[in-house]
């Protein structure tokens, strides 16, 4: 059974958790709509890039930390081939490029976010 909070340590905010899930939920939703339907390469096979993306929905919505820690080490996959892909394409993709970056590195500070709120509680307790 687990321990009951300590009614001194903080409650962590749920700002963060917040944070993290609508910016994944956005950039699933660009991901999929970018090779499905705005700007597609091929047959859309690159939509499987939004796999990993989605197994994260699950434990951001239980507050997982280790969730958090995983994806934001994952994030910089979708940084590195949005920074490519702005570099190297022109028109919507390079625009969708850069929402990509913007996106994925605001779910990162969110991620930084719910691990520093969790972690200082832990801290505090």
């Amino acid at each position: 059974m687990a321990a009951a909070p300590s009614p001194t340590a903080p409650a962590a905010p749920s700002w963060p958790w917040h944070g993290a899930l609508a910016c994944l939920l956005g950039l699933v939703a660009l991901c999929l709509a970018w090779e499905l339907w705005l700007a597609p390469t091929g047959r859309g096979t690159l939509a499987l890039k939004a796999l990993p993306l989605l197994a994260a929905i699950p434990g951001l919505l239980r507050q997982r930390l280790h969730t958090c820690r995983w994806l934001s080490l994952a994030l910089w996959l979708y940084v590195g081939e949005g920074l490519v892909r702005a570099t190297s394409e022109g028109g919507l993709s390079q625009r969708l490029a850069m929402l990509e970056v913007v996106l994925a590195g605001a779910l990162f500070a969110a991620c930084v976010g719910c691990i520093r709120a969790r972690t200082t509680r832990h801290l505090a307790a």
